[in-house]
């Protein structure tokens, strides 16, 4: 049943990597065999990093050249930000980002408010191939100083 079972899924994946629709493919496997087979729209699969406000903290701290990004909107800088953030709102990382943040293997950080916009901000990122986007979450949970 196992060799049925691999028979099929190698199958699949010569057939949808034959059809020429622009996909990857991978198969995740086991001890016993692939377990799940994954596609995905090729330049579609974002990747970043989402960590932690302590780690986040830890690589601020450490003197590495980093950018700090905030996603939220202008009126919400204003009231408080991270010290040393820059302002892109996440409905305008697609337009702004290649201008303000030339170089794409760049450590950045990214935050917002709750969590939310810094996800969708750093999945942006990542299409627009930035390779070292780390997410943080929000500006409520930053159990830090900020600057007003």
């Amino acid at each position: 049943m196992k060799k049925i079972f691999c028979i099929i899924s190698i199958l699949i994946c010569i057939m949808l990597t034959a059809c020429g629709n622009d996909s990857s493919i991978g198969i995740i496997g086991g001890a016993d065999g692939p377990t799940s087979i994954i596609v995905t729209d090729k330049g579609e699969k974002a990747m970043y990093e989402t960590i932690t406000a302590e780690d986040a903290k830890k690589i601020m701290d450490s003197g590495e050249d980093i950018i700090i990004l905030d996603v939220r909107e202008q009126d919400e800088y204003d009231e408080g930000h991270i010290a040393g953030s820059i302002l892109i709102p996440y409905t305008q990382i697609e337009n702004k980002a290649e201008e303000m943040l030339p170089d794409k293997d760049k450590k950045i950080l990214v935050y917002c408010r709750s969590g939310r916009r810094s996800k969708i901000a750093a999945e942006s990122l990542s299409k627009l191939s930035y390779t070292n986007v780390k997410e943080f979450g929000g500006i409520t949970d930053w159990p830090y100083e900020i600057e007003r």
